[in-house]
């Protein structure tokens, strides 16, 4: 996902925009880091394509109404209330962060298209409850143009007993997002991330975008 913030307020957007694009994420260049999943990049690029279980099918739905910026009061029933995602631009913490983090994303980016979704086969070492996906959006900030960008990345969406998510990671070219188990870069990562996300939150309304229909 790109650039999330948009605030209401006018004067304050150009800012967090621009604070957006210096702080940009930090992705491992190490191609063995192992990343949410666990594997490699070079391991989840390879995993094959699979189709979604009928208690997934959901989720998936959710999950491609999200990043075609058309979210839905029904799209955030796919997450449990104290669930996490973590993407190269910020941590969200809870379902009130969440819906501020994708309700921002279509202020900023009126169209998106998901040019290529694929769930993937879980190997041995993924848990079943933990849901693979690899797709390619492509971002614009005018509708009628071309792609400003399109970002493929990975999916890892943990989920519990009730089939809803309580972690969703989202790792570009599916490599690995730092942290503070990184050292000191990587926690001042992680706690830019948040700060980010919890100013985002202060701005962004908690109901969906109007005419943003998901059927």
């Amino acid at each position: 996902m790109l650039l999330r913030l948009a605030p209401h307020r006018s004067t304050l957007r150009p800012l967090l925009l621009s604070a957006t694009r210096n702080f940009a994420g930090m992705p491992s260049n190490d191609m063995e880091a192992k990343n949410a999943s666990g594997l490699t990049p070079n391991e989840t690029n390879s995993l094959k394509e699979r189709s979604a279980q009928p208690h997934e099918e959901k989720i998936v739905q959710g999950i491609k109404e999200l990043y075609s910026c058309k979210p839905s009061e029904e799209t955030y029933k796919i997450y449990s209330n104290d669930a996490v995602f973590h993407d190269p631009i910020g941590i969200a913490e809870g379902i009130k962060a969440i819906r501020a983090q994708f309700n921002g994303l279509v202020k900023i980016f009126p169209r998106a298209d998901v040019t290529k979704f694929r769930i993937l086969e879980n190997p041995s070492s993924v848990p079943k409850s933990t849901i693979l996906i690899d797709q390619d959006v492509a971002y614009y900030r005018d509708p009628s143009g071309s792609p400003t960008k399109t970002v493929n990345s990975l999916l890892t969406l943990q989920t519990n007993d009730a089939h809803q998510i309580t972690r969703h990671t989202e790792e570009w070219d599916h490599k690995r997002e730092t942290t503070r188990d990184d050292g000191f870069l990587g926690l001042l990562n992680e706690q830019r991330k948040k700060i980010t996300a919890s100013v985002t939150g202060m701005f962004i309304s908690q109901d969906p975008p109007e005419g943003k229909n998901s059927t």
